[in-house]
């Protein structure tokens, strides 16, 4: 497998188009890119993980609900910022469905051919008008075939400092197949995944069922292994769209072709949700936190995520502070039957905790870990025989100024 960072990710697999433009979503007048499409001449098989928010927004329930006709195929996607279109009622319905027909009107495919997502302010009316001109225009980018990797990537973002992307190549004796991948999101991320939208195209043939298990698994292991600050919101969706431009059908090919494709699916996904950590809204450090030793993978995970979503933890991850302490409450109100005598803890490679018991003579290395812009937290709870890792970060001050209004 060739993996690649960055680079227009979306449009790498052969047919697939992009376009980004400004329509002014939020009444900024800031010419900031704001609606973007995703575009396949060639019917598309899918698949789609979304929000568990019992709070859905309108685009997510539409989306949801195509793509759980076993036999539907897509052609396009079309996403905007700065508006959520969550929590906005019978009239949020209408404009779901208004932004699929008027995608389909330009592109003279069927509405249902087309999956919606929003991210932006919950509970604000979307302004049509402005969204439909701008759906206009980013069609005619579309029909002329601009590059427009890039202007997608960009009008997706919302509190976002930079783009995020990465695709991956496998050779087959048939050939090469591609896939690309992007996602926004900084705030409001945390397990079962959060205000971010994420989106994977490939060239390669796959039926619905298979690429649904393959997202499915691949989602599992990294956009729901993600914590910035706890919150879920009712946006999410992950989006992963299968053309055949290639000529390869994954379900004919070998085992090892298989496994190998399966592999750079959670390849692209695991580097995306590693990047929307790293971005952050005002982070300033990436945490591992990985758990051992624990009954079963629900107490695990469970643990972990006590520990990555403690506030005293990250201010003091924050601060640079190695207060073994607070991440040992947290785990213990994980409520797993963990015992503190058992516990082995490591930050890096550096023991803390040996049974239970610090080892002091390691603070200062402990200091100059916890320093960095990156490290591990280990735990060996001593319990079983399953492990769980979460990725973190820590909170700031520029955090809660930043968030403080909106």
């Amino acid at each position: 497998m060739k993996f690649y960072e960055n680079g227009d990710a979306l449009t790498e697999p052969f047919g697939f188009f992009c376009s980004g433009v400004h329509c002014d979503i939020k009444g900024a007048r800031n010419g900031k890119l704001d609606l973007g499409i995703i575009y396949s001449r060639k019917p598309c098989n899918a698949a789609g993980v979304f929000t568990t928010n019992d709070i859905k927004a309108a685009p997510v329930r539409y989306s949801k609900n195509l793509i759980s006709n076993p036999s539907s195929i897509f052609h396009a996607i079309v996403a905007n910022s700065g508006n959520a279109n969550a929590c906005t009622g019978k009239q949020g319905e209408a404009d779901a469905k208004k932004m699929a027909s008027e995608v389909a009107r330009h592109l003279n495919i069927h509405s249902k051919e087309v999956l919606v997502c929003s991210t932006g302010r919950i509970g604000v009316a979307m302004p049509m008008s402005r969204l439909t001109t701008g759906i206009r225009d980013a069609t005619e980018d579309i029909i002329d075939e601009c590059d427009g990797a890039q202007a997608f990537q960009e009008a997706i973002l919302t509190s976002d400092t930079c783009t995020k992307s990465c695709s991956a190549k496998i050779q087959c004796s048939r050939g090469e197949i591609t896939i690309g991948g992007v996602v926004k999101g900084a705030g409001m991320i945390e397990p079962n995944m959060a205000t971010m939208l994420a989106f994977l195209t490939t060239d390669i043939e796959a039926s619905n069922s298979t690429l649904q298990k393959l997202l499915l698994d691949a989602v599992d292991k990294s956009f729901n292994r993600i914590t910035i600050d706890g919150d879920m919101s009712t946006n999410d969706s992950v989006l992963f769209l299968a053309n055949g431009n290639s000529g390869i059908n994954l379900e004919k090919e070998s085992k090892s072709v298989q496994k190998n494709f399966a592999e750079a699916v959670n390849s692209v996904c695991a580097c995306l949700a590693r990047k929307c950590v790293t971005d952050g809204e005002k982070v300033t450090k990436f945490v591992k936190v990985i758990v051992q030793g624990a009954n079963n993978k629900e107490s695990a995970l469970k643990v972990a995520r006590c520990i990555s979503n403690s506030l005293l933890v990250k201010s003091s991850w924050y601060g640079s502070d190695p207060n073994w302490g607070r991440i040992v409450d947290a785990a213990g109100y994980a409520k797993v039957g963990l015992s503190f005598d058992k516990i082995n803890m490591l930050y890096n490679e550096t023991p803390v905790l040996v049974q239970g018991m610090p080892l002091i003579e390691y603070k200062t290395k402990w200091k100059d870990i916890v320093s960095a812009n990156e490290f591990s937290i280990s735990l060996d709870l001593n319990m079983g025989e399953s492990n769980g890792e979460i990725w973190s970060n820590d909170l700031s001050e520029e955090y809660v100024n930043f968030n403080k209004s909106e």
